[in-house]
This record gives C-alpha cells, structure tokens and sequence, in this order.
C-alpha cells in the first residue's frame, strides 16, 4: 500500500504566484529546458561524427525534473546531478561550450579530458562530479549536509539517483545517517521506469520508492517529473523545510526515459506504446503549452527564444572544437594534491 505523499500538480496563476515564480523566471525555466535539449541534440551528432569518446548518455524527457529542482536551490546549495540530469549543469550556470569540450574529452572541458564524457561538474558552481557507481554521490551529499548542520551554515544538498542505484547499499545508508540526524539534505530520485532494461516491477516491491522514506524517519513525496513547475514548487518545499532544520525529504520525480540507456542501447525492451504515451507528456512542450495559454509566452517571444537558444548552441560547439586536446605533460595536474597545498593540511 503507497504510503508516500502524491503531489498535486501546478495549474492556476495562484499556484505559481505562491511557488514565488515571476514571467522572466518562467520563460527562464523554458529557456534552460530548450538548451539542455538542444545540448544533448548536439552531443549525438559529435558522437556519430566520432568525436566523442566511450559511450554516450542523455536525459530526453528528464528536462522538466533537472531544470525544475536545480532552479529551487539557492546559489549557496550543494549537487550532486547524475547523467539525465544536465539540466542541472544549466540552470546553475555552466557555459555550454564547456559541455561540448567535456563531450570530446578536450582540455577546456569540466574534467580537462581526464574522465569520462559525463562524469562532469563545476564545483565553483556548487556542483560535485558523479562516478560510476551511481548512488556513490548520496553519502557524499550527505557528508556535506553533516558539515552545513555542524558549521550551523544555512545551506543544502541536494543527490541525485536513479531507479535502479536505490537497490543499493549505500542509497540505504546515506537515507539512514540523513534521517537519524535529520541532515539538510533532499533526495532526488529519477524514476524513468527503467533501471537500464530492467522495470520497476522487477526492481521493488513498494508501489513508490518514495514510500521507503518513512522507514527513515521522513517524507517522501511522488511528482511528476514531466511537470515542472509542479517540480520546482515540491523541490523548493522541501529545500527550504531542510534549510529551516526540519531534515530529509525524498522526492521520486516520475518520468520515462525516452532513449535507450546510452547510445548503444535501443531500448527495444520497452513497449511502444508506453513511449507514445509518455511523448504526449513531453515536458519542454507542456511547459511551452501552458506559457501560452497562461498569456506568458506569445509567438515572437517563442520564436525569439528560440532563435537565441539555436545561435548560443552553435557558437558553443564552434569554440569547444576549438579547444585543445589535453597535453600529456598534464596528466598528473589536479589528479594528486600536495599535502602542502590542502586548505585543511589534515597531516598536521
């Protein structure tokens, strides 16, 4: 039996005027949605041109979930984003043309061209890079919400998993540790019904994994992750119920994940008319759908943005293949750190 709270979605100019979101906030959130689109876009036509390196990851229709969390944080909050999240990239402010560099494993990218593709962050940004092991970065978000409550810093993290990374250890032990010392942390769970091939019928037996949270000691909440504004307004809540020190919150951002689990992968395992269906819920046109109706997003201004978005995109495809490749006399820079040069010399 669900047990996890079912969020209600945003519908009237009252529900967006309590979730304290203007017109430029609006059309920003659309702005961010069409240029994390467009990136990975592009990113499928360098990796069929060869110049990606490895394998190849998106988050196609995981745009409204990314944008809409990442827009609730507050310039002094922490991330953890994983592969279908780069929208969070974007709406923290990472340059595109860094992505495009970090694709092609060129030195001006986020990692220098010493990691894989996707494992990206720009931590000036408050962004912490993932590994491969996909729920490795909760305890580490939750490490980092321990040291905000010790400092009394009013400050959050947010981490980032998907479906499948909540069958492991770790995802328990972070939820565990967060929940006894009730941490200012808020869990992202991007349930795209598939942990690589497998559905989630076959992953748990709880109707949502939001439900597992109460186990915890506290709430979870079931969105619709196609809903970005209904996102934003659950994502904000529960940020600010943490920063206020009322603990945890998980959130499970429902979608589909509209590609395969990387570019090698097909995803002939998922039954054509559950894509169809979830196509219709497509967020980027949702949120285009009501900006019109709401009197918000008028023609020109679509076109406009539209147009901008195409121009920033191009030029920074341009600038990253003119960023060098990484000099071999370089490989150990940033990879090991002198005792010497540690903010905090712990050998002392």
């Amino acid at each position: 039996m669900a047990v996890a709270r079912e969020a209600t979605p945003v519908e009237s100019a009252e529900d967006v005027k309590q979730a304290d979101l203007d017109s430029e906030d609006l059309l920003q959130i659309y702005r961010n949605m069409l240029i994390t689109r467009g990136i990975e876009e592009r990113g499928h036509i360098l990796y069929r041109q060869g110049k990606i390196p490895g394998s190849f990851y998106t988050g196609r229709g995981n745009e409204g979930a990314s944008v809409g969390v990442a827009t609730a944080m507050q310039a002094m909050d922490v991330g953890t984003p994983i592969q279908r999240d780069m929208g969070v990239h974007v709406t923290r402010g990472t340059e595109p043309w860094r992505i495009f560099a970090q694709y092609m494993g060129r030195s001006d990218g986020l990692a220098a061209g010493k990691d894989g593709n996707v494992h990206m962050a720009d931590i000036r940004l408050g962004l912490i890079a993932m590994v491969s092991h996909l729920p490795a970065l909760m305890p580490v978000a939750v490490g980092a919400a321990l040291a905000f409550q010790i400092r009394r810093e009013p400050r959050v993290a947010v981490a980032w998993s998907g479906d499948g990374a909540m069958a492991r250890g770790d995802a328990h032990e972070a939820m565990n540790l967060a929940g006894v010392r009730k941490l200012p942390v808020v869990f992202i769970v991007d349930n795209n019904q598939y942990a690589y091939s497998t559905p989630n019928r076959l992953e748990f037996a709880c109707d949502h994994l939001a439900d597992r949270a109460a186990a915890y000691g506290f709430e979870g909440v079931v969105v619709d992750g196609c809903d970005v504004l209904t996102v934003y307004r659950e994502a904000h809540a529960a940020i600010e119920k943490a920063r206020a020190g009322g603990g945890p919150t998980l959130l499970e951002l429902v979608t589909l994940r509209m590609e395969g689990h990387a570019v090698h992968d097909d995803a002939f395992y998922v039954p054509r008319e559950m894509l169809e269906h979830w196509k219709e819920k497509d967020p980027i046109e949702r949120h285009r759908r009501w900006l019109k109706e709401s009197g918000v997003l008028g023609e020109a201004v679509d076109d406009e943005i539209t147009v901008e978005v195409k121009k920033l995109l191009n030029e920074a495809m341009k600038r990253a293949e003119e960023s060098p490749l990484p000099d071999a006399a370089d490989l150990d820079t940033g990879v090991y750190a002198d005792p010497e040069e540690l903010d905090t010399p712990h050998h002392r």
